[in-house]
């Protein structure tokens, strides 16, 4: 009851932050950021995470991100909670260029030229009725790019946690150096 709102905040204000943060794009990044860095686990662990959350962002399968990166961070052993940050890159701003990139490249993989992503009348009624013109080249491309996002994703982001928790260390280290001198005790 201590840190509630005075008035509970509406859907409409968190469909906008959703779309828009307060903050600012800039700031909800490097918010993001630290967020993944200071996930409890090995580094193996968060960046195996964030990148199965990130490429199943690559899939057609909205709606079941967040789900279907959990149960792939479960089962190689990651961070669910990463995973579910990693899912953050899809967003109502990146999905159309995320579906047009797989459908283009699904259409290439097949040999098919010359076919573009009807965007007009792209409605789950269009889906359904052109399921085999649409999601056949969609899930085709999506697995190709989940496979080259995913490798990305993990060594970025193993790279960088395994550093930042590196660099954390020696800080509590000396933190705790200093703290002893300060109190007259040997390490």
């Amino acid at each position: 009851m201590l840190f509630r709102r005075k008035r509970p905040a509406t859907f409409v204000f968190h469909l906008r932050n959703f779309i828009w943060p307060r903050a600012g794009w800039r700031r909800s990044m490097v918010y993001l950021s630290h967020r993944v860095s200071r996930l409890p686990g090995s580094p193996y662990s968060i960046a195996a995470g964030v990148a199965c959350g990130v490429a199943i962002s690559f899939t057609p399968l909205i709606g079941f991100h967040f789900l279907l990166g959990a149960l792939l961070a479960w089962v190689i052993g990651a961070s669910v909670i990463g995973s579910a940050l990693g899912t953050v890159v899809g967003n109502p701003w990146t999905f159309p260029l995320i579906w047009i990139w797989i459908y283009s490249l699904g259409n290439w993989i097949l040999g098919i030229s010359g076919r573009e992503l009807p965007t007009e009348e792209f409605t789950m009624a269009f889906l359904r009725d052109n399921f085999g013109d649409v999601l056949l080249p969609m899930g085709i491309g999506a697995v190709l790019t989940f496979i080259v996002v995913w490798i990305a994703t993990y060594f970025t982001v193993r790279y960088l946690v395994a550093g930042y928790q590196r660099a954390r260390a020696a800080r509590v280290r000396r933190k705790e150096k200093k703290q002893a001198k300060k109190e007259g005790v040997v390490l």
